[in-house]
């Protein structure tokens, strides 16, 4: 769910590897926190998430586009209408339909990059009863378009409602457009300490089993994996939209930080490093370290903004002595 800023390709040569493609490692955090501060590294890392092309950049501005055009007025969203609120699923569904099967058919049906970059090279699922009609693409799709874009829709909708009617605190604007910008660069944080306390919780056992489970179908994944949810995860996942209730945002900021949360997960799982244009990665998008995630379950629950996982001491950083010592962990032994 982070982005990487690692645009450098692997060594010449082949090493054994359970992957296709492995990016440099080991996959490292923000330097945030690294004490004392060093601010060329915070500000290339700030930079490099952000420009001169990147998904965070691309859903920016969709959320521009979409909160001028295709969100209701405050005056129209103070009262609750079956036409705004269907409105906004439209667009909903027909930019997750955008971003997820248009990345779906780049990489896997035109296959414009082949298998350069990619993660994992065994194919989806077609034929299995682990899966909603049996294939791995429609399972993903239905959970993603009939569960995941529909509590997105209720959610954006309860939080332009709560703004309207002064139930959740708004910005001031122009007047507080500092504080817009402010935001906007804090929700990539908010987003991997957000997801790595609902991650934990629903990988507890009884959640696991019946709830995320449906999420790890997918071993291998693909743009139309990462809102593949059960109903109930999505509701957790999308809880991340309430903070609103304490820290003032206006109906743009709402639109972003929905979309980052369900466009982004569909970008970091296309299971691909990035886009390639003559041998140059130039949108880097599906990130190594949630990869490593869906291949072992046990390690790397949150992002790399904050370092939750290194904290708590679930980071596997996919180099080979992190990953002997996940799996001693894992047996026990340590």
């Amino acid at each position: 769910m982070a982005h990487t800023n690692d645009t450098t390709p692997p060594p010449a040569g082949k090493t054994k590897s359970p992957w296709h493609y492995t990016p440099s490692l080991p996959v490292t955090v923000s330097p945030y926190f690294q004490w004392p501060p060093k601010l060329q590294p915070i500000g290339n890392w700030i930079f490099g998430g952000w420009f001169p092309v990147s998904e965070r950049l691309i859903i920016l501005l969709l959320a521009i586009i979409s909160s001028a055009f295709f969100q209701p007025s405050p005056e129209t969203a103070g009262n609750f209408s079956i036409d705004w609120v269907l409105t906004i699923f439209v667009r909903n569904f027909v930019l997750m339909s955008v971003v997820a099967g248009g990345l779906h058919w780049y990489f896997y049906i035109a296959r414009k990059q082949g298998d350069d970059r990619r993660y994992d090279k065994r194919p989806f699922a077609k034929s299995s009863r682990v899966f909603t009609f049996g294939s791995q693409v429609r399972d993903n799709m239905f959970w993603t378009l009939a569960s995941g874009v529909t509590i997105w829709t209720l959610y954006e909708a309860l939080m332009l409602w709560a703004l309207a009617n002064g139930y959740a605190p708004a910005l001031t604007m122009p007047a507080q457009w500092y504080w817009l910008v402010l935001l906007i660069f804090f929700i990539p944080m908010w987003e991997t300490t957000h997801f790595f306390l609902i991650h934990r919780l629903i990988h507890t056992s009884k959640l696991y089993q019946r709830v995320h489970a449906l999420h790890h179908r997918n071993t291998n994944v693909g743009p139309w994996s990462g809102m593949s949810m059960h109903p109930i995860e999505h509701v957790v996942y999308l809880s991340t939209i309430l903070i609103h209730f304490v820290v003032p945002s206006t109906p743009f900021l709402i639109a972003f930080h929905l979309m980052y949360f369900t466009l982004s997960a569909a970008t970091t799982h296309t299971g691909y490093q990035g886009i390639m244009v003559k041998d140059k990665l130039v949108l880097p998008l599906g990130t190594f370290h949630h990869q490593l995630h869906h291949r072992y379950f046990t390690c790397n629950y949150g992002g790399l903004e904050v370092p939750w996982d290194q904290w708590t001491g679930s980071f596997h950083d996919g180099t080979n002595e992190s990953h002997q010592a996940f799996l001693a962990k894992r047996k026990g032994k340590i």
